[in-house]
């Protein structure tokens, strides 16, 4: 608070001055700057008593919510490093740069650019890197050595620090000082039961999340979107095409990840980190769920004329709130509307195709008059030949059928339930949802053997599968199970 007054007041810089306001009926100290400091002013002391230590001491009001406002704004800027920040109140934020820091050309790099960059600004910083939170947090405020602890190292940073390194209260810093432990060395080594018992679970929770034993969840500063993407800039961006450049790498990035899991932007959000520390941002929306990347840049592009880059942008994000699942559509193959296997055209893309990728590769069926599955479909290569019969639709069939059924291993409830779990190829899968049993008859009049039972099922993650039991259970005879199809 004291370094952003100096920089809204320049002719406070020489001046030792603090900011108080009441409490209890009485005026307290709530920030002081570093010239009171050192004069040994300290916040929670009363105003009047350190007014008689400083004479020339200026008291200014204390500014309410404006500290929570100042280190949020300080946070948001610091977006520019990782997405994954959190606030430390009162006067600290926490930055996991894990997967980053390769950006700013490694760990030390990484940590200089952003003490510096904030020390430019004005502002007194202190900074820290470790595996855990706690001790990032202990280095940064009471740390002499180095800055950058490594991998595993926590208890060795820890060492030769006082307890209050470890974030505890006032009430078990004082005891701890009675019992003669200034620094973390004299007690990490005592049972933890003994100290459990003496100092109470707040005392070995910090010490455990300091050391990484135990997790330290973050309240994040801004929830990270599902799907976002970064891109920071080497060099500042102040043109209209570098913008653009920006959102088709963005969109490009993005657009793949969504596709693959078979998802699209219904509302997607631009942010532009500028080099005065304004954030400027661009939405879009859409009515159906897409990945086209070039219908989505063409949204884009006509916001370009509201972002103002000023000085440059040196980091865009780019982030999808709200993305629904595409149902894709078939795409017209020909045209007219009347034109059919009879069409040359069609018999020509075949005739391209099957020089292209072979002809093992395409494949035309027709429905056969059999109930037996491995019969109810043939093989034809000829466009002229008709089906004999029309395709049984009331009933659901795989959209995949093996040449052969597959041998099994099932664990089931006897005698007519479907399978809890089954083993295929060596991979477990267990059913969460089945539809069945639908029984097959073997055609007689062409060969003997059991019926088959079939079941649709589908397993943890969602796949679908045609399973069947061949023949009934009975006390001597244990029918196999098979897989025969797979569903879209």
């Amino acid at each position: 608070m004291t370094d952003w007054l100096t920089l809204r007041q320049p002719k406070l810089k020489d001046v030792p001055f603090v900011l108080a306001g009441p409490e209890r009926n009485r005026i307290v100290i709530r920030a002081a700057n570093a010239l009171a400091q050192a004069q040994g002013v300290h916040t929670g002391m009363a105003a009047a008593d350190a007014k008689a230590i400083v004479t020339n001491l200026k008291v200014l009001d204390d500014i309410p919510d404006q500290p929570l406002k100042l280190l949020k704004a300080l946070g948001e800027w610091c977006i520019r490093y990782t997405p994954i920040i959190a606030m430390d109140l009162p006067d600290g934020l926490v930055l996991d740069v894990t997967g980053c820091t390769h950006l700013w050309g490694g760990e030390r790099a990484c940590l200089k650019e952003i003490v510096t960059r904030l020390r430019s600004k004005g502002y007194d910083v202190r900074g820290a890197m470790a595996d855990t939170v706690g001790t990032a947090w202990a280095v940064a405020r009471f740390g002499k050595v180095k800055a950058i602890i490594a991998e595993g190292e926590q208890q060795d940073a820890l060492l030769s620090l006082p307890p209050a390194a470890l974030r505890l209260e006032p009430l078990i810093l004082d005891r701890l000082h009675k019992l003669g432990f200034y620094t973390i060395s004299k007690f990490i080594g005592l049972g933890r039961t003994a100290m459990r018992r003496r100092f109470g679970d707040g005392f070995l929770l910090r010490l455990n999340q300091a050391l990484g034993t135990e997790n330290e969840p973050l309240q994040l500063l801004q929830p990270i979107e599902p799907y976002s993407e970064r891109l920071p800039c080497l060099e500042p961006i102040n043109t209209a095409v570098g913008i653009e450049i920006a959102i088709k790498t963005l969109l490009e990035n993005l657009c793949r990840r969504l596709a693959g899991e078979g998802k699209g932007i219904r509302t997607a959000i631009l942010k532009c980190y500028r080099l005065d520390g304004q954030l400027v941002t661009a939405a879009i929306g859409t009515n159906n769920a897409t990945h086209n990347i070039s219908h989505l840049f063409k949204l884009f592009e006509l916001k370009i004329a509201t972002i103002e880059p000023a000085l440059g942008i040196e980091l865009f994000t780019l982030e999808s709130p709200k993305a629904e699942d595409v149902e894709p559509e078939q795409e017209i193959l020909w045209v007219p509307e009347d034109c059919s296997l009879t069409d040359s055209r069609l018999a020509e893309l075949l005739d391209r195709l099957t020089n292209k990728i072979g002809a093992s590769a395409i494949h035309r069926y027709l429905p056969q008059e059999h109930y037996w599955p491995e019969r109810s479909i043939k093989t034809t290569i000829s466009l002229k030949e008709k089906p004999t019969t029309a395709w049984r639709t009331d009933r659901p069939r795989p959209s995949i059928l093996l040449p052969l059924p597959e041998r099994i291993d099932v664990t089931s409830i006897v005698p007519d339930y479907p399978p809890m779990l089954f083993i295929y190829k060596n991979k477990t899968h267990h059913v969460k949802k089945a539809d069945g049993p639908e029984r097959i008859e073997r055609e007689w009049w062409l060969d003997q053997g059991d019926h088959r039972d079939y079941y649709q099922v589908e397993d943890e993650v969602g796949q679908r599968y045609w399973l069947f039991r061949s023949g009934h259970y009975s006390a001597d005879n244990k029918p196999q199970w098979y897989i025969h199809g797979f569903f879209a």
